[in-house]
């Protein structure tokens, strides 16, 4: 039986926890925070609940097998696009609805919709075969030839929407899966575009209660397995001698040892501050952060007809916009804006006769200091943006309430805010993010950082791949990660 220490409670490191402790080792998590879940986490005032990260869930099954049982709704309409024209796109989650819907908007170009449905299906197929199957550097047994072709290397994802479609909104929707990983379009590789693929494939879903839900469940699986949470504790440091890992020093003083630490933080907090190595911060540097997010959390009375579970605003230069945010490093001057508002599918996140609106941009990391406009300023900006583009919520706001990059450094602890540590620029970007073997033995890296990306399925599998290298590193002498 190793001695197991997981650093952070976010959705990696729990579920890497759980599988280790499944897997007949003994396990030790420490979190900061006094609730695990990490960015899945909610605010609530006045009778309204908000998520103040994902909202929507895909590929279910990931969880479905650590044996989470919460009630899930399938969304019918995934998302509302709207774009700058006054046009609209609802993306449903039939494929054959979706080709009639892409038809109506942009004559002709429903069989393009269908190709490129087809192209992101094969490019999930390889990812699953190859990216998504272990860690960086080993090539899986069920790996084929053409998978690196499926993937379109050397294409960014804006060029792969120009492949498809000669209607610039429909380029623009494709552009949008760049920012699922906090990355510009323009520099993003064509592998994004599978996502699609996984939004009408495996559907897209809510958690009856808020998606914050899906931690409890699994919080109460960790202390079911057995596993030692401690919240409210912070890891100061994680020790070491040439060769390996031995534990942690926590904020108190205390030391605990350990033969590996699984580090569920930013790879350039385990770099910068908990295990310091120049020569893997500088690299890491090199790749630039990923954006971050600037939410408006609203309190919305009234019910608005027809409002759906998701829907975006785009902005009117799309190039212009993430020029902004990763060239020119300021909250955009025209930004697209999500909307968020789950009591339309679930009347326990609003009080009677009212809605819980989420808005998000994305907008550079960094220090909001530095910003033109302080928070709330730039708040006022974002509500006359979308009062101009037909959501006009004026006379109807009960609060409103801000979450700026320094709220999510702060709470966190990602550099600047980064939501995803670093962005995906050029074909190889994928490849070239921390690794989740650490430079030490018995050191591991899971998370939105760290190989294979940010996103709740997506951090769900690396908490699985960690669960495995632990395994082979060090296996149990009962018990194997299932």
């Amino acid at each position: 039986m190793a001695e197991v220490i997981v650093v952070g409670g976010g959705v990696g490191g729990m579920v890497a926890a759980l599988l280790l402790a499944r897997g007949g080792h003994r396990v030790r998590l420490y979190e900061r925070l006094d609730r695990l879940g990490g960015k899945l986490a909610e605010r609530e005032r006045d009778g309204f609940a908000f998520s103040l990260g994902p909202s929507l869930l895909t590929l279910p099954g990931v969880f479905r097998e650590l044996g989470v049982g919460r009630e899930l709704v399938e969304l019918d309409e995934l998302c509302r696009y709207r774009f700058a024209d006054g046009s609209e796109l609802r993306a449903y989650r039939d494929p054959v609805r979706m080709a009639a819907e892409v038809d109506r908007l942009a004559p002709g170009e429903g069989a393009s919709w269908r190709a490129f449905h087809r192209w992101a299906a094969a490019c999930l197929d390889a990812s699953r075969r190859t990216f998504f199957a272990g860690p960086l550097g080993r090539r899986p047994e069920q790996a084929r030839l053409g998978d690196l072709r499926a993937v379109a290397p050397g294409r960014t994802l804006d060029g792969l929407a120009r492949r498809f479609f000669r209607d610039p909104r429909l380029r623009q929707y494709v552009g949008r899966y760049a920012t699922y990983a906090g990355s510009s379009p323009y520099r993003a590789p064509a592998a994004l575009g599978c996502v699609p693929a996984i939004e009408h494939g495996d559907g897209g879903w809510y958690v009856l209660g808020g998606l914050p839900r899906l931690a409890d469940d699994l919080a109460c699986l960790l202390l079911d397995a057995g596993v030692d949470v401690s919240t409210g504790t912070e890891v100061a440091e994680v020790t070491a001698d040439r060769s390996a890992v031995t534990g942690v020093v926590l904020a108190s003083g205390e030391r605990v040892a350990a033969d590996a630490v699984v580090v569920n933080a930013d790879a350039e907090a385990l770099y910068g501050r908990l295990l310091p190595d120049r020569r893997r911060l500088r690299r890491i540097a090199r790749l630039g952060p990923s954006s971050s997010a600037f939410l408006l959390l609203a309190g919305v009375e009234g019910r608005t007809e027809g409002l759906p579970h998701h829907s975006v605003v785009f902005s009117a230069d799309y190039p212009g916009e993430f020029g902004d945010i990763f060239g020119r490093r300021v909250p955009p001057r025209d930004p697209t804006v999500y909307i968020g508002c789950s009591a339309v599918d679930d009347p326990s996140q609003a009080p009677g006769g009212a809605e819980n609106w989420v808005l998000l941009v994305n907008v550079p990391a960094g220090d909001p200091g530095r910003w033109p406009a302080d928070p709330d300023a730039y708040g006022e900006h974002v509500l006359e943006t979308l009062a101009r583009r037909g959501h006009d919520l004026s006379g109807r706001l009960r609060f409103v309430e801000t979450f700026t990059p320094a709220d999510l450094r702060d709470r966190y602890g990602s550099p600047g805010g980064a939501i995803y540590g670093t962005a995906y620029r050029g074909a190889l970007a994928p490849f070239r993010r921390p690794g989740n073997r650490g430079p030490r033995r018995g050191l591991y890296l899971v998370g939105g950082s760290a190989h294979p990306g940010g996103g709740l399925p997506l951090v769900a599998m690396g908490g699985r791949i960690v669960a495995s290298l632990v395994e082979e590193d060090l296996p149990a002498r009962t018990g194997a990660v299932t």
